[in-house]
């Protein structure tokens, strides 16, 4: 069982017909295929507007529709529960608190409330599909801190696990959170607590260290609380290669980067590409400087040159997301306007959610795709953009504040915040020889393609049946 606040399968009315997309999201474009493959039950919010209107008297259908292979079971939340426990708590609080991209958290009691409620929803629905039956319970991010310890209470034959998918900061930035030992107590309700890389991994065991009367064992990479050990593990996850590669290679794909080509006024060679939710970790205003930078200092590119910057919308109804997307908007309209010349513009901004048909379409378009976060746990568009980099022929421009940095070694490491290195890393991108792309990217490949989503599962699966 699967446990996660994003459902992987949103329906929604269209033209008046229900209509199912896949939400951008990591989490869930790396474990639907993984669910696929073993079957079981996925537990989520329910937040698409004929979510409803198809599920049955359990809350549950089949998915994905085209050919179901396992359950999605949705929990319902009205507004003011949602505004609490997911814009407030979650992404008000706990996400800046994680991410060290200077966004100061915002603690309100009231987002608490909510937070322990809906926390308790999802420990009730978990509880009515597992009953008295052991399970296997794999709980995701930092939605759902509390559930571990709660779904422990109510079915104890289950096996735990949790997988918290953005970094976890060192004890002093921890220590100010006002409910930071409940948050602990919840987490160390599992048995085994996994993070993308061990440095996040040591990050929480001395956060434990110093918040509870508790007993780390590091040479076990253990917690002893309240007479129940916790394994604390890092398993770096990953994508799907194979079946991004075969899609990126389908014909498809070819027609549809013809069309985009011709559409967004796309030059032959010279394509920039960024992929991203609108969220202030991902580093999106930094890249667009650089790229301005870059054009100064390369003005032979020129009308030869365009940087195709993807940004889903996310959490508008949070305050720093709106004028994060303001600054974007204020951004690229000022670096179309100093550098554009007639129809050309450098910056071809697409404010959407893309099917997958596009966005394969543009990552085998791109030269180099930038990915520029500030503070991210992995960040899953590198990896995509190398599976679906069939021909080889691309570069990966990659933040060294990744999760990803640390296998990934044959990117162009980048440091966001170092506006004019990054513009020369641009250039060198766009420069390099031939043989040196592909001899990168082909080391890239190889290890996306061994360390994909199946064996990320199968590490995590094996290391809980050695607990069992």
């Amino acid at each position: 069982m699967v446990v996660s606040n994003r459902e992987p399968y949103i329906h929604a009315y269209r033209n008046g017909q229900v209509q199912v997309r896949r939400p951008a999201s990591g989490l869930t474009v790396a474990l639907d295929p993984v669910m696929r493959a073993v079957g079981g039950v996925w537990v989520a919010h329910g937040s698409g507007e004929a979510d409803s209107h198809v599920t049955d008297e359990r809350d549950r259908i089949r998915v994905p529709p085209e050919k179901p292979a396992y359950t999605l079971k949705r929990v319902w939340l009205n507004k003011e529960q949602e505004e609490g426990y997911y814009y407030g708590l979650a992404n008000s609080a706990l996400w800046p608190l994680c991410h060290i991209a200077y966004r100061r958290p915002v603690f309100r009691a009231a987002d608490w409330d909510c937070y322990r409620e809906v926390n308790e929803k999802f420990a009730q629905a978990v509880a009515e599909e597992v009953g008295e039956e052991k399970a296997f319970v794999f709980v995701q991010d930092y939605h759902l801190a509390l559930l571990p310890r709660l779904v422990k209470e109510r079915c104890p034959q289950a096996t735990v696990a949790h997988f918290w998918h953005i970094p976890w900061p060192n004890p002093e930035v921890f220590r100010i959170c006002p409910w930071k030992v409940e948050l602990l107590d919840g987490l160390l309700g599992n048995d085994m607590l996994s993070f993308h890389i061990r440095y996040h991994a040591n990050n929480f065991i001395d956060t434990v260290d110093r918040e509870l009367e508790a007993r780390p064992d590091r040479e076990m990479t253990a917690i002893i609380y309240r007479g129940q050990t916790t394994k604390i593990r890092h398993f770096p996850i990953s994508v799907d290669f194979e079946t991004i590669h075969w899609e990126a290679n389908r014909r498809p794909v070819k027609l549809r980067m013809r069309e985009l080509r011709e559409q967004l006024r796309l030059p032959t060679r010279n394509i920039g590409l960024g992929i991203d939710r609108a969220d202030y970790t991902k580093g999106i205003p930094e890249r667009l400087r650089a790229i301005d930078r870059f054009l100064e200092l390369s003005p032979e590119y020129a009308g030869d040159f365009a940087f195709v910057q993807v940004a889903v919308p996310s959490r508008v109804h949070v305050e720093e997301y709106r004028r994060l997307n303001d600054e974007i908007d204020g951004l690229v309209e000022e670096i179309n306007w100093k550098h554009g010349r007639g129809a050309w513009k450098p910056i071809v901004y697409l404010p959407q959610h893309l099917p997958p048909t596009d966005l394969l379409a543009l990552y085998r378009l791109a030269r180099f795709c930038l990915v520029s976060s500030l503070h991210d746990g992995m960040n899953l568009v590198a990896k995509e953009f190398v599976a679906a980099n069939v021909e080889e022929d691309g570069v990966l421009l990659l933040s060294q504040f990744t999760g990803a940095a640390r296998e990934l070694r044959d990117a162009l490491i980048i440091n966001p915040f170092a506006t004019d290195h990054l513009a020369e890393q641009i250039h060198q991108a766009l420069t390099m020889e031939d043989d040196e792309v592909r001899r990168r990217m082909r080391r890239l490949r190889d290890t996306v393609r061994e360390r994909n989503i199946y064996k990320w599962a199968g590490d995590i699966i094996r290391k809980l049946g050695r607990l069992v």
